[in-house]
């Protein structure tokens, strides 16, 4: 793998990133490597569980609220391309930075990498047991132990991450291309029911303000985040500064076009009802009734919460690849660089990965939160991570591309205009300030960066003794 101080033509650094760790190498498809990153955003909950609270906000501005969050997204995802077509490794966004970036600046990236990934995972298992007891008490009255459901969505996460990348990647792609082409299919319904007129109110912003914009973007910003998770494939991918790059611009435009879409059409069809989508339980269920086809808002809830399960594993395939190389570079325990003799998987980095995302969702399900609590708390805590992460690659980007040899004056424009778009939404995040255990999370995050951070200075320390 190409560092810092490297002044090798292109050819030879592409030949050292050819190392696969341990891994199993190029056997993914380029389907296989999108199927990563459509998985770990798990766009199927966002109609279902995000668009929703954003409406709260954002009103009739919902829709505007997502194309705005698509554009800041697809900002960073060009940087992020830009990066992938000269560099490929399991360790994603963190050795894109680390490579140009101060040493301790990359570790940030890493660790806010894997804060990002982990607490994603934690959120949509919160996610998973909150709709698993929907699902499930419709047809038994007995109560559903979330405690119990969040150990067996992990614990099965983990068995197929460590099993085989290829089982992980082809069984994400058919949970999410089955669960969203119903999903389409309500709201292609919907909009054949309305005919060719467009919801002025919706076109107009009625009653739309500023502030509620503001504050729906962020929100609507969470429903992207994971898109870059291709990128955690670098060993693993065929003609991986091909498809990786590929996947993380199709990834963000596919769930764009899909969350507008989406956003558009269910306040339309709550418009239609004279109700307010930001009240909804469950919104496609209504909208399926819209429609005149209610299995179908069965179906969706059945496969939402699929979708989140498959998000769960793509977050822990996802965190224990950045965990094998944070190993390989002195960030994390040398353990965690081991892999599977058999099956080429970081079966012990799995397990850590998939341990740190359920365990804080049992405590919280044992103390009694609601799997929508958690699912809001951990979210906006991985929130803070990729934010971080987004805004330090993007920064990184020219002095990348210019030790590459290949930087031209529109990387500088399109570096700067996404560091600014993640600044934003970091403020947006944090002003005003959150209330309640929301306002604890910027805590948590910048004390969990610490402990990261002085695992870095004493990696550094004793990497210098040894050298003396």
């Amino acid at each position: 793998m190409a560092t810092p101080a490297d002044s090798a033509p292109l050819s030879t650094q592409h030949a050292a990133e050819k190392t696969h760790y341990g891994l199993r190498g190029e056997v993914l498809s380029p389907i296989e490597t999108l199927a990563q990153s459509v998985s770990t955003m798990a766009p199927s909950s966002t109609p279902a569980a995000t668009i929703p609270l954003v409406c709260a906000l954002a009103g009739n501005g919902t829709w505007l609220a997502y194309l705005l969050a698509t554009v800041a997204v697809l900002l960073v995802a060009l940087c992020v391309a830009s990066f992938a077509r000269h560099s490929s490794s399991p360790g994603s966004l963190y050795v894109y930075a680390e490579t140009v970036l101060p040493r301790w600046l990359g570790a940030v990236v890493a660790w806010s990498l894997v804060l990002a990934y982990v607490a994603t995972g934690s959120s949509v298992i919160g996610g998973f047991y909150q709709y698993a007891a929907i699902v499930l008490l419709r047809s038994h009255s007995t109560p559903v132990s979330g405690v119990l459901l969040t150990a067996i969505v992990t614990a099965v996460s983990m068995w197929v991450a460590w099993r085989d990348v290829k089982i992980s990647a082809r069984l994400m792609l058919w949970i999410e291309a089955a669960s969203l082409l119903t999903i389409l299919a309500v709201v292609v319904l919907v909009l054949a029911r309305r005919g060719h007129h467009l919801d002025t109110s919706q076109a107009t912003l009625a009653g739309m303000n500023g502030s509620g914009l503001r504050l729906g973007l962020v929100l609507a910003l969470f429903s992207f985040v994971g898109f870059e998770s291709a990128t955690t494939l670098g060993s693993e991918a065929r003609n991986p500064l091909q498809t990786i790059p590929r996947a993380v611009i199709q990834s963000s435009l596919l769930a764009g076009g899909i969350f507008v879409a989406c956003a558009y059409t269910e306040v339309l069809g709550f418009h239609m009802l004279g109700q307010n989508l930001g009240d909804s339980q469950a919104p496609m269920e209504t909208l399926a009734r819209v429609a005149r086809v209610p299995i179908l808002g069965t179906l969706i809830n059945i496969g939402v919460l699929v979708s989140l399960f498959a998000c769960t594993l793509a977050c822990v395939t996802a965190a224990a690849r950045v965990l094998l190389l944070m190993a390989h570079r002195g960030l994390a325990h040398g353990k965690l660089r081991h892999t599977h003799h058999r099956n080429e998987t970081p079966h012990i980095a799995v397990v850590v990965a998939g341990v740190a995302a359920g365990v804080p969702v049992a405590v919280l399900a044992a103390r009694g939160a609601s799997g929508l609590d958690v699912y809001g708390w951990m979210g906006s805590l991985a929130t803070y991570g990729f934010i971080v992460t987004y805004a330090l690659v993007a920064a990184a980007l020219p002095a990348y591309l210019r030790r590459h040899q290949a930087f031209h004056a529109s990387a500088q424009i399109l570096s700067s205009v996404a560091f600014v778009a993640m600044l934003l939404a970091l403020v947006g995040n944090l002003y005003p300030i959150p209330t309640g255990p929301y306002g604890k999370l910027p805590y948590i995050y910048l004390v969990y960066l610490a402990a990261g951070l002085a695992w870095f200075v004493a990696s550094e320390r004793s990497k210098q003794r040894e050298r003396s």
